[in-house]
């Protein structure tokens, strides 16, 4: 099984997997709307990612009536938004770390403990999933 980033895919094959013309991703590429990978200094080789990409980009500009520069802005903001996720996943995760040290570390000592507060506040979060377009 090959990884979603690896380039596998000459420009021909991925308009025809996109349902566009080559010069289509041509013009993405100038734009950076998607990023191949180069073989030599003129092979475009796109992963299944870039695919993802194209497909995601099309359905703006064909479905949703989007502009090139608009997609540009949504794809950034998309990018941004998954990297805040993943942010505050990494937080929460960490902040589940020290909670459980400092539980473990309570019941090993003999300190009282009260009843009538909260030791540790535990912020309810629920993730979305990651926004399909």
């Amino acid at each position: 099984m090959r990884a979603e980033n690896q380039p596998v895919y000459m420009i021909s094959v991925a308009a025809q997997l996109c349902g566009v013309h080559p010069q289509t991703l041509r013009q993405y590429e100038r734009l950076g709307l998607v990023v191949p990978s180069r073989a030599g200094a003129k092979n475009r080789l796109y992963s299944e990612a870039d695919i993802r990409q194209v497909r995601r980009i099309q359905q703006l500009t064909q479905q949703m009536g989007v502009n090139l520069a608009g997609v540009e802005i949504i794809l950034r903001l998309l990018d941004e938004l998954d990297d805040m996720r993943r942010d505050v996943e990494e937080q929460i995760s960490a902040y589940r770390d020290e909670v459980e040290r400092k539980v473990q570390s309570m019941m090993v000592s003999n300190v009282p403990i009260r009843r009538d507060e909260t030791l540790l506040p535990v912020p309810n979060i629920r993730f979305r999933r990651k926004i399909d377009l």
